[in-house]
């Protein structure tokens, strides 16, 4: 008869949470053949532990003795010492002061005229230069600038205008056609192979040995919180074997040497009659006579004072320099002056007194200190000793699970008060939500049918 099992749910596969699935292995260990195995959510383990826990800080209680005073009669300073300071005004005097607004100045300009050009420094340090003292010149004193120009002269130049130089000449070689007979294979000895002879036999090979593998099986119960939905079973798969057909050889392979004859060619070669020449003719220079332009003397400057007569071979050049004295400008003012400084008048006044009340010490105030010590209570600690995790668990499949041992199940659980409905050997939600409540209340792992829950359960196999 054929079981209908439900589905895995998939919402509760996803809520499962794999601790340490770096290192469990991706087959189960130490299988046999015929035994299934899945991946199973394995619960935490805890152990009880005892803790000594404060629940009150050891501290002191603190007790104050207050300080004790007695009323005596005191004679207080209420108004320091001081002294009255007067001040007393300065009296100044006026007094008339003449005071220079633009002082006297000396400046070069390009004539003796008032609004004249004035001279730029390059121009003063050239007329320095030809032995002019400008730091020593008398105003109203003026100079000018004189100069001879360049002097140039024109001279006759023989030029090569193309230097002497070898020309070659070169006549070709001559040939004519000739026939030539030439060997393009010589004789030879060849050697050519006889191929082998074959035939076609039959052989059994083994292909594939007998072998064990594990392959995946059908959980009734995974739809069970923290099923992975991988079921394997390890079967036994028998050795396979082809018959196949083999080319044996009848006849090796061999050579025989055969003699071949030489090949000739006869071709048309070209042959030299008389070998190409060279010639060498050489060619003189050629020359040109041309004018040229030289210079024969600098141009020549001086500054001369500007009343000095110059000779006609020297030009003014423009520039003059005269050196003008501008007078001071003053102006007449009236100031106020100390003459007798600020002072101050001091006056001394005594201190005042009166007579007050006030409490003096007689001891000061005191605190006692008593220690409480501390309070404790013993704690129980549940302490996880190992985290949940998946791993491979032996359960029952479609090869060893049938409606008996389902009927079981039902039993068992209904004994120890779980709700399965009917005990008809069929795994239902009933009977899945009482296997999976099962297996949590009591920390087993959860995905299957495990052999560890049909031990929990007393049952049999």
């Amino acid at each position: 008869m054929k079981m209908n099992y439900s589905r895995v749910v998939v919402g509760l596969l996803l809520s499962c949470v794999y601790v340490g699935a770096a290192e469990m292995p991706t087959k189960p260990p130490q299988a046999k053949p015929g035994e299934c195995y899945a991946r199973v959510m394995i619960p935490a383990q805890y152990e009880m532990t005892e803790e000594k826990v404060p629940i009150k800080e050891a501290s002191e209680q603190i007790s104050v003795i207050p300080a004790k005073y007695e009323i005596a009669t005191k004679e207080v300073e209420i108004i320091p010492a001081s002294t009255r300071v007067t001040p007393v005004p300065a009296i100044y005097k006026d007094v008339s002061e003449t005071i220079v607004i633009k002082p006297k100045i000396k400046i070069w300009r390009a004539s003796l005229e008032k609004d004249a050009a004035t001279i730029s420094p390059e121009i003063l340090a050239a007329a320095k230069q030809k032995g002019i003292d400008v730091d020593a010149a008398i105003p109203g004193s003026c100079f000018k600038e004189y100069a001879i120009p360049r002097k140039f002269r024109t001279i006759a130049e023989e030029i090569v205008v193309q230097d002497e130089r070898n020309e070659t000449k070169v006549t070709p070689a001559t040939f004519e056609a000739v026939e030539k007979t030439i060997v393009v294979a010589p004789a030879s000895k060849k050697i050519v192979e006889v191929p082998a002879e074959y035939e076609t036999t039959e052989e059994k090979v083994l292909v594939e040995p007998e072998k064990t593998v594990w392959k995946k099986g059908e959980n009734p119960a995974q739809s069970v919180s923290g099923a992975t939905g991988e079921i394997m079973c390890l079967v036994t798969i028998p050795a396979k074997y082809k018959t196949i057909e083999k080319r044996v050889v009848k006849t090796p392979p061999t050579t025989k040497v055969v003699d071949m004859s030489e090949l000739t060619e006869t071709i048309e070669v070209k042959k030299l009659v008389e070998d190409s020449k060279v010639e060498y003719i050489s060619i003189p220079a050629v020359r040109e006579t041309i004018e040229k332009v030289e210079l024969e003397s600098e141009a020549k400057f001086i500054w001369q004072p500007a009343e000095d007569e110059m000779k006609s071979e020297w030009q003014h050049t423009g520039y003059t320099i005269c050196l003008i004295e501008e007078s001071a400008v003053t102006r007449e003012i009236t100031k106020k002056v100390l003459d007798v400084p600020a002072g101050l008048t001091k006056e001394s006044i005594e201190p005042t007194y009166k007579m007050v009340k006030i409490r003096k010490l007689v001891t000061e105030a005191k605190e006692t200190r008593t220690p409480i010590p501390a309070e404790y209570k013993i704690v129980e600690k549940r302490q996880k000793t190992v985290d949940a995790h998946m791993g491979w668990e032996r359960i029952l499949c479609q090869t060893n699970l049938n409606k008996d041992i389902i009927a079981k199940i039902q039993e068992a659980l209904k004994a120890k008060s779980y709700i399965v409905g009917e005990a008809d050997g069929i795994i239902g939600q009933k009977t899945e939500d009482a296997l999976k409540s099962f297996q949590q209340d009591n920390s087993l792992a959860t995905g299957g049918i495990t052999y560890e829950t049909l031990k929990a359960l007393n049952i049999e196999l």
